[in-house]
């Protein structure tokens, strides 16, 4: 006779849910969203079905809505017009441009809201880059002083998080101690430690036009073959002040996610990024797979391997889910 039997904590949906491992709740997300110019816009990115570019008035009445599902914290991008653009992304800084402008308003109406920002040069950047480009290559230490202005005027807003989601070496630090020379010693620094040169962006790229006019990124976003330098970028963002350590993309680094779970003592974020989006939303809509059920496990497994924390699309149609 068989003494020990696993199946006996499956044998009902009672048991299953009381004995699981990984849970996953609304409170878990933050959910990116996309503003433009204008007035009374909604336009669906076509690579990401589902998913919508906001002029500011609709995008709170978003935001509006996704509070009241439960989902409280909110990554804004900005899709700015290339005639704002330059090589300096000077209008990064402008305090009555888009960014700066929605980031304020938000704050304004929702103040229990949770906002994540976006620190990189490339939505503005004539180049497409997240760094300053020079004779043809990316510019560590003078794209540091961009950066570090344009986290003070997004903290300035009332932003919670800053996001420096460009790669550049030493930016938490900097950036740390330009918030903390401004008095915003209480603004978090949601670090992008493993930001992977991946192929999973494309789609992201689609809904803020910010590919890379020439060349690739490969100089500054991680090599996808590697797993221990991970731990020097994590290191790095630790001993420079960071209060959360990120892995972008999710589903394909899950062991890159584990490892930092594992080795660090700050809570690990994942960017569940749009290419993972737009493969099961893609597949689900030719009828190849069950697009919930698919969307439910991919989410787990981000948590199970650790994450705490997870930027999704699918943070709505989650929070949705949960409501039924």
């Amino acid at each position: 006779m068989l003494s020990r039997r696993p199946r006996r904590n499956r044998k009902s949906a009672v048991i299953r849910e009381m004995v699981e491992e990984t849970r996953l709740s609304t409170k878990d997300f933050i959910f990116p969203l996309f503003v433009i110019e204008g007035t009374g816009k909604r336009v669906e990115v076509k690579s990401m079905p589902g998913i919508f570019r906001f002029s500011l008035d609709v995008l709170l009445k978003e935001i509006e809505e996704c509070l009241m599902l439960g989902i409280r914290t909110f990554a804004i991008f900005p899709a700015i017009d290339d005639s704002k653009k330059d090589k300096y992304a000077t209008e990064s800084v402008n305090g009555e441009g888009l960014y700066l402008r929605a980031l304020s308003e938000i704050k304004k109406r929702f103040p229990e809201a949770c906002l994540m920002t976006d620190v990189a040069m490339d939505p503005y950047s004539s180049d497409g880059h997240d760094g300053l480009v020079k004779d043809g290559q990316i510019v560590n230490d003078e794209t540091l002083e961009i950066l570090g202005k344009m986290a003070v005027a997004q903290a300035a807003t009332g932003a919670d998080i800053i996001g420096p989601s460009d790669m550049m070496d030493g930016r938490v630090g900097y950036i740390r101690e330009m918030l903390d020379d401004a008095g915003y010693t209480n603004t978090s620094i949601l670090a992008y430690t493993a930001k992977y040169a991946s192929a999973f962006y494309g789609p992201f790229r689609d809904a803020l036009d910010s590919a890379p006019k020439s060349g690739d990124k490969k100089t500054y976003q991680m090599d996808t073959a590697n797993r221990n330098e991970a731990l020097i970028e994590a290191e790095l963002d630790y001993n420079e002040g960071a209060d959360i350590l990120m892995v972008k993309p999710a589903l394909a680094y899950l062991d890159v996610i584990r490892l930092l779970k594992d080795n660090f003592p700050l809570p690990i974020a994942a960017y569940n990024v749009s290419g993972e989006y737009a493969m099961i939303k893609a597949a689900a809509q030719n009828g190849w797979l069950d697009g919930e059920k698919a969307m439910v496990e991919s989410l787990l497994s981000i948590k199970r391997a650790g994450a705490s924390i997870i930027l999704s699309y699918f943070a709505r149609e989650f929070a949705q889910l949960q409501k039924q």
